[in-house]
């Protein structure tokens, strides 16, 4: 393969992850005619348009993205035999790094990830990203997110997954208006608020639905946020994870955890990245750190 062979491939694998010839140029140090100009030989060579303008986004058609993976991990090989980088130094690193995560796992996990990165990588800028399960695997393989915490369940060759915690759902609300030992009508008379569950957590919608709770429904967010202070002002009732409802009941003496009347587990929240190979030694580093930062006890790597 000859090096403009390489270049040409280069430049549909970054076009592939940043969606715009501009971006791409920025990229790779080059002008946006040259981008434009290797596109139009890439059609060539593969007898497909391969990006498609909508907007101001360059779409890949299915040709592409049945190229991209196949692409992407030889240059990854590639790239790991020539450069034989050194060993990462974070002390020294002042780039940028991206973590998806939803509302409540911006509370329940930027407190023990954010004093390692300080510590041990002082410089470096860390951008949260707001999670949305749909789009999660996609943005970790194009790149635009280095690493994801979700408890979606994202069974994809293409990512790199370990369990950091178990899920156990339980009921919150204000201490005030608590709820009665768990029974099988703890729920009678009692109004909810539903979380939307963009960010994954699906469970307590599909357990409120299996117990006809719906009807009961009375708040409808897309956060969890605001929640811990509408319960503690009102007789409303949450189902969520334990593990956030502890850290709300840190921030809200006022609120109260009751147990399930039926079984409350699910997928275990998990940390995801794109395949080692397709790593920077910045991304390992950062998965590392970042999983020894959240896993509880009986998921920390040994």
């Amino acid at each position: 393969m000859s090096l403009t062979d390489l270049n040409q491939l280069r430049t549909f694998v970054v076009l592939y992850e940043l969606r715009s010839l501009t971006a791409a140029a920025e990229r790779l140090h080059v002008t946006q005619p040259t981008v434009s100009y290797t596109l139009r030989r890439l059609r060539q060579r593969f007898g497909d348009d391969l990006f498609r303008r909508q907007g101001n986004e360059m779409v890949p058609t299915p040709r592409a993205r049945q190229l991209f993976g196949p692409l992407h991990e030889a240059l990854s090989r590639i790239d790991a035999v020539v450069s034989a980088p050194d060993a990462f130094d974070p002390a020294s690193f002042g780039g940028e790094l991206s973590l998806a995560l939803t509302s409540i796992g911006e509370q329940t996990f930027l407190p023990p990830i954010m004093p390692v990165l300080a510590k041990e990588a002082p410089d470096l800028h860390l951008q949260v990203r707001r999670l949305d399960a749909d789009q999660v695997e996609d943005g970790l393989v194009r790149g635009t997110i280095d690493l994801a915490i979700t408890v979606s369940l994202l069974d994809s060759p293409r990512l790199w997954r370990t369990p950091v915690r178990d899920v156990e759902y339980v009921a919150l609300s204000s201490r005030a208006h608590p709820l009665p030992p768990t029974a099988a009508d703890m729920f009678v008379g009692r109004r909810f608020v539903r979380v939307s569950s963009r960010g994954g957590h699906v469970y307590p919608l599909q357990a409120m639905i299996e117990q006809g709770l719906m009807p009961q429904v009375t708040l409808t967010v897309e956060e969890y946020a605001t929640v811990p202070a509408v319960l503690e002002a009102t007789d409303l009732v949450v189902l969520l994870p334990r593990h956030v409802a502890e850290v709300f009941c840190g921030w809200f003496p006022g609120l109260r955890i009751a147990e399930l009347p039926w079984p409350g587990q699910s997928t275990p929240v998990a940390l995801y990245t794109r395949r080692e190979l397709s790593m920077s030694p910045a991304q390992t580093w950062f998965r590392s750190v970042v999983l020894d930062a959240v896993a509880a006890d009986d998921h920390r790597p040994t």
